[in-house]
């Protein structure tokens, strides 16, 4: 049974023995899926502090380009489409009814993971009716799993200067349950390297700990690094820059030992960078995310890597660490090996 107390002491372990332990955890396999970043918008007006992708004046893409955009990642073997946005007040529940209709019809073997918990929450309250309304209707449409963005940090003293115009902690983690009751499945992610401590991170962890035994709807969490570059914590001088090699690899490798609940916990390379996501594969983590194609919200914070991993470099940067590359589904099901 994991306590706040408890998980909070393995963030003050050394780095190296919370990585023998979270190591042990895992079998010598690493996951990637073939994926697909869309972001549909950029227009948002809760305008967090922490992020540098919203705009008053972005855009909104037609049906046409989300369409032109998923037709590419088929013939590129994408199994998945990772479809989020922002609180964009012109979108409907029927625009995403359309799309996810549309791409089933065309596709009906690609996985639709899309819209954060924070979307929905605020999609619901837009359109006045019930988050199980929404999901229900979205479901129905085509949707099989939510992504795990929007959870920041789930302490509401944190949120509320990072993320206050968004979804209060246990309205993510309530967005969550619902999600998971009507049968959908879904990540998590954790964002931290910001203002928030080690006590925030071990009750960030200990709620989805929680959530997940009560419910068995996660699948992955994905430890996001904080990237400061164009955001407003930087500019209020809140964030200098990003956190250390060492605070990440002992982030990942307690995520791995609290969630062991979890099928996989990832070192997202776009955050990462190819060089730490190595190291990371021998410090809890056991998934590197996947080919990605177009990904626009951390870049937009100044990450510097790709924004696109072909499967080789993937498999090749999987098997330089003395690992076993392997193909799953955005549920974790092995598809095929690489040796």
């Amino acid at each position: 049974m994991w306590t706040v107390k408890k998980i909070k002491e393995l963030f003050e372990m050394d780095v190296h023995e919370l990585g023998m332990i979270a190591n042990g955890m895992n079998d010598n396999k690493v996951m990637f899926v073939i994926n697909r970043h869309i972001n549909y918008t950029n227009v948002c007006i809760s305008k967090c502090p922490l992020c540098a992708f919203w705009k008053d004046n972005g855009y909104l893409m037609s049906k046409k380009d989300i369409l032109q955009k998923v037709d590419e990642a088929i013939q590129r073997g994408a199994t998945e489409l990772h479809i989020v946005g922002s609180h964009n007040p012109e979108v409907t529940v029927e625009y995403f009814e359309d799309i996810f209709s549309e791409i089933k019809r065309r596709y009906p073997n690609v996985v639709i993971k899309a819209l954060t918990a924070t979307e929905i929450h605020f999609l619901a309250k837009k359109e006045k009716c019930s988050v199980r309304e929404i999901l229900s209707r979205l479901k129905d449409a085509g949707l099989q799993m939510l992504p795990g963005g929007g959870a920041e940090i789930l302490c509401n003293d944190i949120r509320r200067i990072i993320c206050p115009n968004k979804a209060k902690a246990e309205e993510w983690l309530n967005v969550m349950k619902i999600a998971h009751e009507i049968g959908l499945k879904s990540n998590a992610t954790i964002l931290f390297g910001h203002i928030e401590d080690y006590r925030h991170r071990a009750i960030h962890l200990y709620k989805l700990w929680k959530l997940q035994e009560k419910t068995k709807g996660f699948v992955s969490l994905i430890p996001l690094v904080f990237h400061p570059e164009n955001t407003q914590l930087k500019r209020m001088g809140l964030v200098k820059e990003k956190t250390n090699p060492v605070d990440i690899l002992k982030t990942i490798a307690v995520a791995r030992i609290v969630l062991n609940n979890f099928r996989s916990v990832r070192a997202y390379w776009v955050g990462l960078g190819e060089k730490l996501t190595q190291v990371a594969l021998n410090y809890g983590a056991n998934d590197v995310d996947g080919t990605i194609m177009e990904e626009r919200v951390t870049h937009s914070a100044g990450a510097n890597s790709p924004t696109y991993m072909t499967i080789e470099r993937i498999i090749k940067l999987i098997i330089s660490v003395g690992k076993i590359p392997v193909q799953r589904d955005s549920f974790c099901n092995v598809i095929r090996f690489f040796s």
